[in-house]
């Protein structure tokens, strides 16, 4: 039976499906929910859920929901186990990226990032896929489930910001999912979501990073310092990887009481998520794809000191050594500049 056709036999069966996205979710994520939203009605599940935890920062991901009037639930008012069938888009560990506790375990896992089994009831988890809207535009062909211009454009502009803007090692299947979904898209819509405007605030952290960053070798480590854009932290590291001779870049920030970790390499001997894991997985969550990744570390007993000017400067102090030096330490590079 085709993994489409699979998934298709669990949702028949169902009343109520909550689909779960990661924190923050980016438009890879939010399209997925949409399409397994577009399958879930197309096998008669009658109450359909998005639910996401963190805050949606990112400029272009706030026109990408308000644009294709997406409805989305926050996780800390949705009663969970009040549903038949809980799915988890884009990411497959509970506790690990998402705010919802270890104890929930998901009855659908479909996503292409690397992660241990939860023992799904349906799992389709395909790492050599370089984005989990791939995996979706498959679905939706094998069970003849109706394109929307709606769900075309979000399925291409989630296909083009997960890989294929900056080429990053997207595989021929996201050029073939681009292709399939592109004659129903709506590419005025599409141009409207590329001309988003950066907040002040995301502009702000971008320029921290750029006014911090510490180089060694092609390898770089900035930090956006305190901020409440999330989504700051990897479009700084996206814009310092522009930077000539620099091929590596490890940006981080102080968000609410934690510190988040944004990674990206264009350099193909370095597997970026194992970098991190060596780095810091000892102190919180990390980890991700050979070109892309991110973490978060609890601020324990230090989540105080951020609400004092002076002691967050402090502990911002305290912390960009001991992170730089981590990193720089993870990629085996002395002191030499």
């Amino acid at each position: 039976m085709a993994r489409a056709a699979e998934l298709a036999s669990v949702l028949e069966t169902t009343e109520s499906l909550a689909i779960v996205c990661h924190d923050n979710p980016d438009p890879d994520c939010l399209a997925s929910a949409l399409a397994l939203e577009a399958i879930a009605r197309d096998q008669h599940v009658e109450s359909v859920t998005i639910a996401y935890g963190g805050d949606i920062s990112h400029q272009q991901n706030r026109a990408f929901v308000n644009m294709l009037e997406i409805s989305l639930e926050s996780v800390e008012h949705t009663d969970i186990d009040a549903y038949d069938c809980v799915a988890f888009v884009d990411h497959s560990q509970p506790g690990s990226n998402t705010q919802l506790p270890e104890s929930v375990t998901p009855d659908v896992v479909i996503d292409h990032h690397p992660g241990d089994p939860v023992s799904a009831t349906f799992e389709d988890i395909r790492t050599r896929f370089g984005a989990t809207a791939t995996i979706f535009v498959e679905y939706l062909s094998d069970l003849e489930t109706d394109l929307t211009t709606r769900l075309a454009s979000a399925l291409l502009f989630a296909l083009h910001r997960e890989r294929l803007d900056f080429v990053r090692e997207p595989t021929r299947r996201e050029y073939e999912a681009a292709l399939a979904v592109y004659p129903a898209a709506d590419l005025e819509t599409l141009e409207q979501l590329y001309g988003s405007a950066f907040s002040p605030g995301t502009l702000d952290a971008i320029g921290r990073a750029i006014a911090t960053r510490e180089r060694r070798g092609s390898s770089m480590v900035a930090s956006v310092g305190k901020t409440s854009e999330t989504d700051a932290l990897p479009q700084a590291a996206d814009y310092l990887l522009n930077l000539e001779g620099v091929d590596t870049v490890l940006v981080y920030g102080i968000i609410e009481d934690a510190i988040r970790l944004s990674a990206r390499s264009i350099d193909p001997r370095v597997q970026i998520g194992e970098v991190l894991q060596q780095g810091f997985g000892e102190l919180g969550a990390v980890g991700g794809h050979h070109d892309m990744a991110g973490g978060r570390i609890e601020l324990g007993l230090f989540a105080d000191a951020t609400d004092d000017d002076e002691d967050q400067a402090a502990l911002l102090e305290f912390v960009s050594g001991r992170l730089t030096r981590r990193f720089f330490d993870a990629m085996n590079l002395d002191d030499e500049r």
